[in-house]
């Protein structure tokens, strides 16, 4: 199967962006989609015309081009059968990634960078990103060197929350494991209140069950139409989502949670489990938007 939709990775020369480069040209030969890197840097306003060259160096501008092309050269050499575009805009990077999530399968960050585009895991642009893109992104995190393709672990381990918070991530979780001929661990986090644990010694068991047992079923009514032609595995585990997904990532190859859209709000919202898997996830994580 073939997208005309790219796959949109930012790149600013840093270690973690090229590594996200090369994660991204395998999965754009995974989806038949071409690859599009861009670079978004406001040096037009805090770099004068001559200060580069009074210092003896070459105008940002001019190495954000060298950054690029040299980013499209290595995409090249690791899948020399997708197509590369680049483009090198003078913008904020959260206002121009934001505006190619609106016409991308897929939008890729490395987790640090050198520039604002990535400056710091979850720093304001990448939150930014994260939280408002209207299509899946990816944050090429971990110690899984930088490859999509061949999988190290066949695992994609997806985050279920209430069953109409993750239909999305799902899909986009079996999807994936389609191409990937990966198997799907579909996760339920559940936790038993302090309270009601506390104020029933002798019971303490029997709300902690009934929690799981309530956990249980959400899980299977989440997965109701799950497809036939996907492995699929269900686990529930006590403790916070975050915690749970992110000790789940840590045999997984990618780690795929679903961000909500609510009605008259800008974007996503990002909940607390989000937020602690996108700083300690072991994996790539994919945030996807799911519809209110």
């Amino acid at each position: 199967m073939t997208s005309d939709l790219p796959v949109v990775v930012g790149v600013d020369g840093s270690e973690p962006s090229l590594r996200a480069v090369d994660w991204a040209a395998d999965e754009a030969a995974l989806r038949g989609a071409p690859l599009r890197l861009v670079y978004a840097s406001l040096w037009e306003r805090y770099e004068g015309a001559h200060v580069s060259e009074d210092v003896g160096e070459p105008p940002e501008g001019v190495r954000a081009e060298v950054i690029v092309e040299s980013a499209a050269q290595q995409a090249g050499l690791r899948r020399p059968e997708v197509k590369v575009t680049t483009e090198v805009l003078p913008e904020e990077p959260e206002y121009t990634l934001l505006r190619e999530s609106r016409t991308a399968s897929l939008l890729v960050t490395g987790s640090r960078g050198r520039s604002s585009l990535t400056e710091a895991l979850m720093g304001s642009v990448s939150l930014t990103v994260a939280a408002h893109a209207h299509c899946p992104m990816v944050v090429v995190r971990g110690s899984h060197d930088n490859r999509a393709l061949p999988a190290t672990h066949g695992r994609i381990v997806v985050g279920v929350g209430e069953r109409q918070t993750s239909s999305a991530a799902l899909r986009f979780a079996f999807d994936e494991a389609r191409r990937r001929g990966a198997e799907v661990e579909a996760v339920r986090a559940w936790r038993c209140p302090v309270h009601e644990t506390t104020d029933h010694p002798l019971l303490t068991g029997e709300p902690a069950r009934l929690h799981e047992e309530r956990a249980v079923e959400e899980l299977e009514a989440a997965l109701e139409k799950a497809p036939d032609d996907v492995r699929l595995r269900r686990r529930t585990a006590e403790g916070h989502a975050r915690t749970v997904l992110s000790d789940a990532s840590l045999d997984a190859d990618l780690l795929v949670i679903g961000a909500r859209r609510r009605q008259r709000h800008f974007g996503l919202q990002l909940g607390r489990a989000t937020h602690g898997v996108l700083h300690h996830s072991a994996c790539p994580v994919v945030i996807v938007p799911e519809p209110e």
